[in-house]
């Protein structure tokens, strides 16, 4: 059994199922402040309220929906733009791919977290814009993997049978190249599913991810702070649902990764 992959979705699954049912229920409304400042973790409100009167709860059930749903768009895009970049650069020529390769190693150069905190800044902050950025920002390193991973494969004796017999481009893309590198890809999506939610995190906790009414665990931190002596569990758990969330994704890849290459299985 795979362990590390089990350990991984056992992190993942309760911040999925918050997430769930955040979209038919919370406690209270998000912007319902009657529950009084501070208040402590009890029968009315199970984890207690913030400095505003809201329930801490609720606002950290809506935070785990928006961490995930940044999380899963970023990573779209970022396997969108990463694999098709990726795929143009390992069938382009020797001077296309060698220009590709170039932009890619100045984009990756930079943190991503640098680059979302660029497109971010260009633009009116928003959810939308956090999504876009994260995964632009992380599309450079995918794409990188994908180039690799392709010049690898095209590289194989079976491609140039299929090409000798007349097996069109397309037939070897969809045929022989992406089920080939999509075990490698999907460890890497994995990996950048915590790192999209940490970089959501962190732009909100700068002040730069959506803005009000969207709830997100990165401003719950933030906005705990001034209160962190008084009322730890407004830091403690938000915090610690953003530490198992990102830890569950980097056990899953590594599952992931175990599953798909079984000398490593061996190994360990």
């Amino acid at each position: 059994m795979n362990r590390t992959l089990v350990i991984g979705c056992a992190l993942l699954a309760p911040i999925v199922a918050l997430a769930a049912v955040s979209l038919a229920w919370t406690p209270y409304g998000p912007a319902d402040t009657t529950g009084g400042r501070l208040t402590p973790p009890g029968a009315a409100h199970l984890l207690g309220t913030d400095r505003l009167g809201r329930d801490l709860l609720t606002l950290v059930m809506i935070g785990a929906r928006t961490a995930l749903t940044t999380g899963v768009l970023a990573v779209a895009i970022s396997a969108l733009i990463g694999v098709a970049g990726g795929l143009a650069a390992g069938f382009a020529g020797r001077l296309a791919d060698d220009v590709l390769a170039a932009a890619l190693d100045i984009l990756i150069a930079f943190p991503a977290l640098i680059l979302a905190l660029l497109v971010v800044a260009a633009v009116r902050p928003s959810l939308f814009a956090t999504v876009l950025a994260i995964g632009l920002a992380m599309s450079a390193v995918l794409a990188r993997l994908t180039r690799a991973l392709v010049k690898g494969v095209l590289a194989q004796d079976y491609i140039t049978a299929s090409r000798a017999s007349g097996t069109s481009w397309p037939r070897i893309v969809t045929g022989h190249v992406l089920p080939n590198i999509w075990p490698a890809l999907s460890v890497n999506l994995a990996l950048q599913l915590g790192l999209a939610v940490l970089a959501e995190a962190s732009l909100a906790y700068l002040g730069l991810g959506a803005p009000q009414p969207d709830i997100s665990w990165g401003r719950l931190l933030r906005e705990a702070q001034a209160t962190v002596f008084t009322s730890p569990i407004s830091l403690i758990a938000p915090g610690l649902l953003l530490a198992m969330l990102v830890a569950g994704a980097n056990l899953a890849a590594q599952g992931l990764r175990l599953a798909a290459d079984p000398a490593l299985r061996v190994t360990r």
